[in-house]
């Protein structure tokens, strides 16, 4: 049995403004139709002996991690609520301390939520290479076998071949290497040595372990790391989908990666080289490397034109793009924010979100666009008075409004049915009908029909910070 255990509570700055804090690059369709976490989970559905898969996630990505499950029809055996950010080492213990709860000789597979993995096959043929080394007890970890000096990758030294007690047929013939040294991102110089040496791969941060067996090095040499996450777990709640770990006992818990806290301990360690066209996606020039190119160099996505244009990435979600004689750009459109930025350049990303959450600028917290438990919630104007939205409630799904501040709220439905509960009194509004709702009266909504019904909010009077909508709700 192999569990995986997958890794999705990061926050992604440097693809902003795509990527946001209640909407990171994990849950974002950035090279096809489906997330990164879709992605991750597709490509080992049909491993032999996979399980079920485990999701380790932000409480507050919560409604998006399960929507996106739905839309590829895949449950989860568990989604851990993580109620701050502890690292990957807290996140590996939870996922330890679950799979052996299931069967203490299982293995995990961890896999961060948020990698590109062009050759599928090879990934497999690597991670039954892997398995047969965790099987004798080894803490393995995949190195990716680099083809340019890159700087932005911690590297991992590889040691004598390690014989695996089960040979390896021609099928997967992937050997693995004691680890030497985990190193940190080099300069330019030193990686240049690195990738002639041939004796480094890349750090990608993805594991097979025996559950019995990296727990038991967590103890060794992270013991406050196990204990916090025995507590969180013992003292955390099951809500619907949801296992919401202890906020209190998880605050105690050491902040430390995988790697720092048993990897470069362990003398258990095992790395198997993977040459499967990895990328982490961590920057727009990492995006446009990987993209498909027009003849000009250019990866494009959404509504663009572009004139005399070279090796450019533009990407736009909601309207016209234009771009005339430019090179070497990333121009990344959202609804409420455009960044530009020389490809070269877009590791630094980062710094214009530092500087927007210095000002207190909502966006780099959310997009227009909120998920919530029952449907979607999209900011389309805001004013010193008035707030219109276009919400959207799934079929089936209904919410309770306690009452709203509002001088007058209006809701018109664009699509669809809906079934409004007011003064215990039943109504049914339907495709261009509108009603007033009452201030400071309770109303629940239902959406009874088969397709999403989506209606409009006008808002007069509208209080920031008053909002009668939780995000989380």
């Amino acid at each position: 049995m192999i569990i995986p255990v997958i890794l999705a509570g990061g926050s992604g700055t440097r693809l902003w403004p795509m990527s946001r804090e209640l909407h990171p690059k994990q849950l974002l369709r950035l090279t096809g139709s489906h997330t990164m976490l879709q992605n991750t989970l597709l490509r080992i559905a049909e491993v032999d002996g996979m399980t079920a898969p485990m999701i380790i996630c932000n409480g507050k990505h919560r409604f998006m991690v399960d929507r996106q499950l739905t839309e590829i029809d895949m449950r989860p055996s568990a989604i851990f609520l993580e109620p701050l950010g502890r690292n990957t080492a807290p996140a590996l213990a939870v996922g330890a301390l679950k799979a052996i709860s299931i069967n203490p000789d299982a293995l995990i597979l961890v896999l961060p939520a948020d990698h590109l993995i062009k050759d599928v096959p090879a990934f497999h043929v690597a991670l039954k290479s892997g398995e047969s080394y965790a099987r004798q007890g080894g803490l393995v970890t995949f190195g990716i076998v680099p083809d340019r000096p890159e700087t932005g990758y911690g590297y991992i030294r590889k040691g004598q071949p390690v014989k695996a007690h089960k040979n390896l047929g021609p099928d997967d013939a992937v050997s693995g290497f004691a680890i030497d040294e985990f190193v940190e991102k080099p300069d330019l110089q030193t990686a240049l040595q690195y990738l002639s040496s041939g004796d480094y791969c890349w750090n990608s941060g993805m594991f097979m372990f025996p559950a019995a067996g990296v727990l038991q090095d967590l103890r060794q040499f992270a013991p406050d790391i196990v204990c916090a996450c025995e507590q969180a777990l013992e003292a955390g709640k099951s809500e619907a989908d949801f296992f919401y770990l202890d906020y209190a006992s998880f605050e105690k818990c050491p902040s430390d990666s995988i790697d720092y806290a048993i990897m470069e301990k362990t003398h258990h360690g095992v790395m198997i080289p993977l040459d499967a066209g990895w990328d982490d996606v961590g920057s727009w020039e990492a995006l446009w490397k990987v993209g498909d190119k027009d003849e000009s160099g250019n990866v494009i996505s959404g509504d663009v034109i572009c004139v005399d244009t070279e090796n450019t990435l533009i990407r736009s979600e909601s309207r016209l793009v234009t771009v005339l004689g430019i090179r070497d750009l990333a121009v990344v459109e959202t609804p409420d924010a455009i960044m530009i930025s020389s490809l070269s350049n877009t590791q630094g990303v980062k710094q214009i979100v530092d500087l927007l959450k210095l000002n207190h600028r909502p966006e780099t917290l959310t997009h227009q666009e909120k998920v919530l438990s029952w449907g979607y919630l999209e900011t389309l104007d805001k004013g010193e008075d008035v707030h219109v939205r276009k919400i959207s409630l799934m079929p089936g799904a209904s919410f309770l409004l306690p009452g709203h501040a509002c001088q007058s709220l209006t809701w018109m439905v664009l699509t669809g049915a809906a079934k409004l509960r007011m003064n215990h009194t039943v109504f049914e509004l339907t495709k261009s009908n509108s009603m007033c709702i009452e201030s400071g009266k309770p109303v629940g909504i239902e959406n009874p029909g088969p397709d999403p019904l989506v209606f409009l909010e006008i808002a007069f009077g509208y209080q920031t910070g008053s909002d009668h909508f939780s995000v989380g709700g």
